[in-house]
C-alpha cells in the first residue's frame, strides 16, 4: 500500500481529492504514508483519527497532503467545517465515502479490500520483528467526475456505473 500511494504521487496535483474506504487494518494510513513520501511532504504522515486533519506541507514546493479521518464525522457539512483549503491541496479522506455532496465534482475513490484472519506466515500476523507481515490487498479505484474524465492510465466506469478502474504506469 506504501508503494501505490507513492506512485500515485506523481498523479496528483492541487485539488485532488482522494476518499479511502476499507477496514480497520487495510492499509489506508500506509497508503497515505507513501503518498506523502511521493509528494514529498514535511512531517510523519500518522492516522489523525483525534484531530481529525492534518496538514503537511511540501518539502519541494509542491501543494501541501491534507490528511483527513472522517470515521467520527456525521455528513458533509461536517467535513466542510474543518476549513480544509480543497482547491490549494491534495486531501485524503479516511471513511469519507458518501461525505461529499458540495464539496467537490472530482475524486478518486480507492477502496481496498484485505483477506480477513492473520497471515497463514505466522499465527499472529506479525513477523519475528513484530511488525505487520505484507498481506495481498485489492484495491478498486473509481474516478469520478472531469478531473478524471479521459485521464490516461484510468479506465474509469461509465457515466452513473459503480465499477474498476485501474491505475497503469
Amino acid at each position: 500500500m506504501h508503494d501505490f500511494g507513492a506512485a500515485l504521487a506523481g498523479r496528483l496535483r492541487a485539488g485532488d481529492l482522494v476518499v479511502l474506504t476499507g477496514p480497520l487494518g487495510a492499509g489506508k494510513t500506509t497508503f497515505t504514508r507513501g503518498l506523502g513520501v511521493g509528494l514529498r511532504v514535511r512531517g510523519s504522515v500518522t492516522s489523525p483519527t483525534f484531530v481529525l486533519a492534518r496538514t503537511h506541507p511540501s518539502t519541494v514546493g509542491g501543494p501541501p497532503l491534507v490528511h483527513v479521518d472522517a470515521y467520527r464525522l456525521a455528513s458533509a457539512v461536517e467535513l466542510d467545517d474543518l476549513d480544509i483549503d480543497f482547491p490549494n491541496s491534495i486531501v485524503v479522506v479516511e471513511w469519507g465515502r458518501g461525505m461529499l455532496d458540495g464539496i467537490t465534482d472530482s475524486w478518486l475513490d480507492i477502496e481496498i479490500e484485505r483477506p480477513l484472519g492473520a497471515s497463514q506466515a505466522a499465527p499472529s500476523g506479525l513477523d519475528d520483528d513484530g511488525l505487520d507481515l505484507d498481506e495481498p490487498r485489492t484495491v478498486t479505484i473509481t474516478p469520478h467526475g472531469p478531473r478524471w474524465a479521459g485521464a490516461a492510465g484510468f479506465e474509469p466506469a461509465a457515466a452513473g456505473e459503480a465499477g474498476d478502474a485501474r491505475l497503469s504506469e
